[in-house]
């Protein structure tokens, strides 16, 4: 018998916002992205959903400034699992004046902070430079805020770019990460299984 994985049949753009007060209601668990500009956040919402250009990139690193949520629904053992995956902006490059660069980063402290829906952080890093300061700032501050009902996982893109000591080494230092390629299309899998898992419980072999 074949064995079932779990699949996403529905992935649609529901809107972007500016901040915690003109976003979606907070009626579905939701799943945030986050990572720097460069990470590769918009390709990785792709593979994960299988659309070629749900998430849109921007040219530019770090111009896009709003948070955008999409509707996502899976499918597994006949059973259809609904929620929001949640694009933030990324960090570290943008380039705005410093009030806008304030209000916006206020704007992010305050949804990541104080919006009751989210369940799950998947912090997106670059295998290839896995300890950045930037990051390791982040982590630290995710760490510090999750409530009891929250969780984060570390996701390392761009794992065709490793050699295989170099893969071995960064499953070492960073237990119960998941490393993926958007190049290859491996990896996936293992966040899907993750996310129904911690969010609605279900089992897997």
């Amino acid at each position: 018998m074949q064995k079932e994985y779990p699949k996403i049949v529905k992935a649609e753009f529901v809107k972007s916002a500016q901040s915690i007060r003109d976003s979606v209601d907070e009626s579905r668990s939701e799943v945030v992205f986050m990572g720097r500009s460069n990470v590769g956040k918009s390709s990785t919402i792709n593979l994960l959903t299988n659309r070629k250009a749900l998430a849109k990139s921007s040219a530019t690193p770090g111009k896009t400034q709003l948070i955008n949520f999409f509707d996502i629904e899976y499918l597994y053992n006949q059973n259809r699992y609904p929620l929001y995956f949640v694009d933030l902006p990324g960090f570290g490059y943008a380039k705005v004046s410093k009030s806008t660069k304030e209000i916006w980063q206020k704007n992010l402290l305050e949804f990541i902070k104080h919006r009751v829906a989210i369940r799950l952080f998947i912090h997106l890093r670059d295998a290839r430079h896995p300890r950045t300061e930037i990051d390791n700032r982040v982590e630290e501050f995710l760490k510090n805020n999750l409530r009891d009902d929250q969780k984060l996982l570390t996701v390392f893109t761009k794992g065709d770019k490793l050699k295989q000591k170099e893969m071995a080494k960064l499953k070492r230092d960073y237990p119960g990460s998941i490393v993926i390629s958007n190049l290859k299309k491996t990896g996936q899998e293992r966040v899907h299984k993750e996310i129904l898992n911690y969010i609605f419980g279900v089992e897997f072999d």
